[in-house]
């Protein structure tokens, strides 16, 4: 993180060092609130802390002291614009079974204990599996949830059934954290405080798996980056799959990638005071920003948006989940490594043709019929991602795992919202003493919780930022001891 006021420049690796500095001035950066409550994710490179911004990867940054410039320079970029379509599957299948065995190997090498995280899914078992080979007794680590609240969709989201089947597959020491409704109103602050800069989803999960963790092990392998490489998220190419060109593009996967408020609520959203200081249509510029920066990109074919789509995921979405794992982890003193992330596991996947890597798309596509109410549930229902992956880890992974459906790492906050953690919410966000009422109307935040609470409407992501936000105001900007 770096802030330049064109007479001094701070930068650090915690943005918590910079506003120590007696220049800065702490206060909201209106745009990047904007942003966050548009994607929950920032695009751009600024941060909640007006004037500090973040240091784009594969950049170097540039200070002029004479014009007072600040120019950042790429020197390398993702690129799936080179796919390989002389590639056959079995070949593309061999490859990514070979390169993925190297990057897991290569990610071994530690003067200290390794372990890895194991869910109930591909990934995770395959980085597992690999890394398995190379020490005696690997010791693993779930985290699960009281399902007891859990009601609808979220009655499946906790995985140490299938985590438990893998460990016992492997013979490894599995360790385990079981998570219920209460850890969120301990955990939150130090969430906030540890992240700094809002990013993503329901996080706190990931600081409780990593103080597991921390207790035996201090280098722990994850599965991040194989959805993003690989296709992992087949309902969210639907939208763009039969775009007619880069403009249509850009409108279909802008509607799917505002996340929590559209642009037709922010003016509900935002108090008088922030719309004054605000462009409402900014995050669509940003959000166009991240393939417009790329020449590269082709909008010609089914085939070119699918890639388009996985290189804004890997651009934007990924790093979020960097950020959340890095910070995380090491407020627990563990570093995670990411063995999909292997410079010669990503250079080969990006050569692989779509085709390998969703083989079933355009046939599940067809089967969809628009004009019924339950088609977003249907997309979703899609399984037929990472392909090529799936079939090359077929040696790793008992088949009940390698075709189970496609699950994120989240908590059953839907429901916990409703019960036990109604008080915890109405607590923090509707009272006398709520901070984020000063950029966040209080009415809008009363009627989104009143419609989570009374009337089945899902509102749990964007009750989670508003959580986010007002434990972010009192820390950084009331300075309170949480």
């Amino acid at each position: 993180y770096y802030w330049f006021n064109k007479d001094t420049l701070v930068f650090a690796s915690e943005i918590k060092a910079i506003i120590k500095h007696p220049n800065y001035q702490m206060d909201v950066d209106l745009d990047a609130l904007n942003e966050y409550f548009t994607f929950q994710n920032i695009f751009s490179y600024n941060t909640l802390f007006k004037g500090v911004n973040m240091l784009p990867p594969a950049n170097t940054v540039e200070v002029n002291h004479d014009t007072k410039f600040v120019k950042h320079n790429s020197w390398w970029d993702y690129d799936f614009s080179k796919t390989d379509n002389t590639m056959s599957f079995e070949y593309a299948k061999e490859q990514t079974k070979e390169l993925f065995e190297q990057a897991v190997t290569r990610q071994m090498v530690s003067d200290v204990p390794v372990g890895t995280y194991l869910s109930g899914g591909m990934d995770s078992g395959s980085i597992t599996s690999v890394a398995n080979k190379h020490i005696d007794r690997l010791s693993t680590f779930t985290c699960g949830f009281d399902m007891n609240e859990a009601t609808g969709r979220e009655a499946n989201f906790d995985e140490r059934r299938d985590a438990e089947l893998m460990a016992n597959h492997l013979k490894t020491e599995q360790f385990e954290q079981v998570m219920n409704a209460g850890d969120i109103r301990w955990s939150l602050p130090k969430v906030v405080y540890h992240l700094e800069d809002l990013r993503l989803g329901m996080s706190y999960p990931n600081y409780y798996i990593a103080r597991l963790a921390s207790k035996f092990v201090k280098v722990c392998l994850q599965g991040t980056g194989g959805d993003e490489l690989f296709g992992g998220y087949p309902w969210r190419y639907y939208k763009v799959y039969d775009a007619l060109d880069q403009e249509d593009f850009f409108e279909q996967y802008y509607d799917f990638w505002q996340r929590l408020v559209p642009t037709e609520e922010k003016e509900a959203l935002f108090v008088d005071e922030v719309l004054d200081q605000i462009d409402l249509d900014a995050p669509r510029k940003v959000f166009k920003s991240v393939f417009t920066f790329n020449d590269k990109l082709k909008y010609d074919s089914p085939q070119d948006h699918i890639n388009n789509s996985l290189y804004f995921e890997i651009k934007t979405f990924l790093p979020g989940l960097f950020l959340l794992g890095d910070k995380l982890s090491m407020a627990h003193g563990l570093e995670e490594r990411f063995p999909f992330m292997d410079n010669d596991l990503v250079d080969f996947a990006m050569k692989i043709p779509v085709e390998h890597k969703l083989e079933n798309l355009e046939k599940e596509i067809d089967k969809i019929d628009e004009n019924i109410n339950a088609k977003k549930k249907l997309y979703r229902e899609f399984d037929e991602g990472k392909n090529v992956l799936r079939k090359a880890m077929e040696e790793y992974i008992p088949e009940k795992i390698l075709n189970r459906k496609k699950q994120g790492f989240s908590a059953p906050d839907e429901s916990w919202y409703r019960g036990e953690n109604a008080k915890f919410i109405k607590e923090t966000l509707i009272n006398s003493e709520t901070l984020c009422t000063k950029y966040i109307s209080k009415a809008y935040i009363e009627k989104i919780i009143s419609e989570h609470l009374n009337d089945g409407v899902n509102h749990r992501l964007l009750i989670w930022s508003f959580l986010n936000f007002e434990l972010w105001c009192r820390i950084f900007l009331n300075n309170e001891n949480l």
